[in-house]
């Protein structure tokens, strides 16, 4: 097993040596194409962002909604891995094989917990444009058992098309010792002092450096995948210290207030209204002074792990400014769920006291901001991660190109999926979708170029849809038919719901029986979209039950 340390003496050296260098070659880096940043956050709700009212600081993601264009109607697929495999397949994640997850082989081609051969990356497609190809971060679109030194690399990203990667392969771990550290395709020990997400920021900037710097003239794709802010509560202490104390208000006013700024900027209008408290969460003002400040604690960590995202998002484009790039870059940032109301794993998690709360933060203990804080991140939609309810699908995604898009801070109401991603950059770099790729047939692109929008124009698209986990779901213009399963033992499909998101976007008063007629047809859709897209056998089994098959 080849194990190098090469996290300082190689991204550290790199940037003492791109600053002593200069910025010589900053006009020969100007681009006919442009070039492209696309940044994922994972497991942050719908309205976390500062300028949304979330009480957390992230002033440059802030700043580049300011200077271009937010969609309030953009969807992933309500979970890690199978929004990673659609974002970089520009399909629905089941034509890809993840329709689940990379923890197991579910038995049908849908489900398969890794890439099948029947899809191509983006980087796979931006590298017939000559474009270099770098990604840092969390890949998660491999499966568990090749996620070692020794096994198969079949489906990592240097194999699917990325010239440098820095990251890890895995969907979970911690911040301070990640499961897996990788550079190329090798695999790192961890260095001392490691948090992750600044070594993704660190690393970012040095291949951004290095790009410049060596004076390719070629435009570049980056694939930024922050773990952040996902569990479990890991944070630096200096950025959780300005937060203690921030959410003392507690979930329910804080819930109140979000919503009102979100009328205020737009995002929201008067339809939109304010879910109920989800079940199983206790009143804020029925807790304890003691439980209050446990909670408090929580909430500040989580908002130091998007705090310190933000910075290195900041980091990203001061390098691209410091080479007189960043009107021709394209960046896009997204998250790939909604805000998750899970616990921490029952053989890592640490009970929280009075006692301990102050090295919340650290490698230990180990916490996640549970229920009540997601119900907040996802202001004001119901369910969170995993579901397909707009609490786990919805995601603001930004999208910043001084260049191309004029608008500054204007909202853009059309509906769109991360299978959009693909087609759009595909215009952009005036690539051709191939039917074939490398001796196999490829599926049709299911998304739609946004491209368009960039300049204003809208347009309707055909209906979406949505599986995960046994929960279902599709979106036809204003209706939305959508089913949770039922967590029985065994768990079971769920009675179908019916919304009209133009009048309910919160998904407050179901129409299933006054719009019998509606329902009917967008099942019909959704039993004809399934069977022609490696959905069925929809899997209802629990998580446990998937894992150990």
């Amino acid at each position: 097993m080849k194990k190098i340390s090469v996290y300082k003496l190689y991204f550290l050296v790199i940037n003492v040596l791109v600053i002593v260098s200069g910025c010589s070659n900053k006009e020969s880096q100007k681009q006919a194409a442009p070039h492209i940043i696309l940044i994922m956050a994972d497991d942050m709700g719908f309205s976390d962002l500062g300028f949304m009212g979330s009480g957390i600081e992230t002033p440059n993601l802030d700043k580049l909604a300011a200077n271009g264009i937010t969609y309030t109607q953009f969807y992933n697929t309500s979970s890690c891995c199978p929004t990673r495999a659609s974002l970089m397949t520009g399909l629905y994640q089941h034509q890809a094989g993840m329709g689940w997850m990379t923890a197991a082989n579910l038995g049908s081609d849908g489900y398969t917990g890794d890439l099948n051969k029947q899809c191509v990356t983006l980087a796979q497609m931006l590298q017939k444009r000559d474009y270099a190809c770098y990604m840092t971060g969390k890949w998660h679109i491999t499966a568990d058992k090749y996620m070692h030194p020794d096994s198969s690399k079949h489906n990592w990203p240097i194999q699917r098309g990325f010239d440098k990667y820095y990251g890890h392969l895995s969907g979970g771990g911690g911040y301070y010792n990640p499961k897996n550290l990788i550079y190329n395709n090798d695999w790192l020990q961890i260095p001392d002092n490691f948090y992750l997400t600044t070594a993704v920021s660190d690393s970012t900037v040095s291949l951004l450096r290095q790009h410049f710097e060596s004076g390719n003239e070629n435009p570049l794709f980056t694939y930024v995948a922050y773990y952040a802010p996902h569990r479990p509560l890991h944070a630096l202490q200096k950025d959780i210290t300005k937060y203690r104390g921030r959410f003392m208000k507690g979930w329910d006013k804080l819930r109140e207030e979000k919503l009102q700024k979100l009328y205020e900027i737009g995002v929201a209008d008067s339809s939109w209204l304010l879910t109920d408290r989800g079940e199983g969460i206790p009143a804020w003002d029925e807790l304890g002074a003691d439980d209050q400040k446990i909670w408090d604690a929580r909430m500040a960590v989580y908002a130091a792990q998007i705090d310190c995202m933000d910075q290195g998002i900041g980091q990203i484009m001061d390098v691209l400014k410091s080479y007189d790039q960043l009107d021709n870059t394209l960046i896009l940032f997204l998250s790939d769920n909604g805000g998750c109301a899970e616990q921490q794993e029952a053989r890592n998690k640490t009970e929280l006291t009075l006692e301990n709360i102050d090295s919340l933060g650290n490698q230990y203990p180990m916490s996640s901001y549970e229920k009540p804080w997601a119900n907040l991140s996802n202001v004001p939609f119901k369910m969170y991660k995993q579901y397909v309810h707009e609490g786990g699908i919805a995601t603001p995604l930004i999208a910043h190109w001084p260049e191309k898009i004029k608008a500054k801070g204007e909202l853009i109401n059309q509906v769109g999926h991360v299978i959009d991603i693909m087609p759009t950059f595909l215009e952009i770099a005036n690539i051709d979708y191939p039917a074939h790729y490398k001796g196999h047939d490829l599926k049709p692109l299911a998304g739609n170029s946004l491209l368009r929008n960039f300049s204003g124009e809208t347009f309707e698209r055909d209906a979406i849809f949505f599986e995960h986990n046994g929960n279902l779901a599709v979106r036809q213009g204003d209706w939305k038919l959508v089913s949770k399963k039922n967590y029985t033992r065994p768990a079971s499909k769920g009675p179908w719901e019916l919304y009209n998101l133009a009048s309910d976007r919160s998904e407050t008063t179901d129409l299933v029986e006054i719009h019998p007629d509606k329902a009917k047809e967008l099942e019909q859709l959704w039993n004809k979209w399934a069977a022609e897209n490696n959905v069925l056998p929809v899997d209802y089994r629990g998580w446990g039950e998937k894992t150990r098959r």
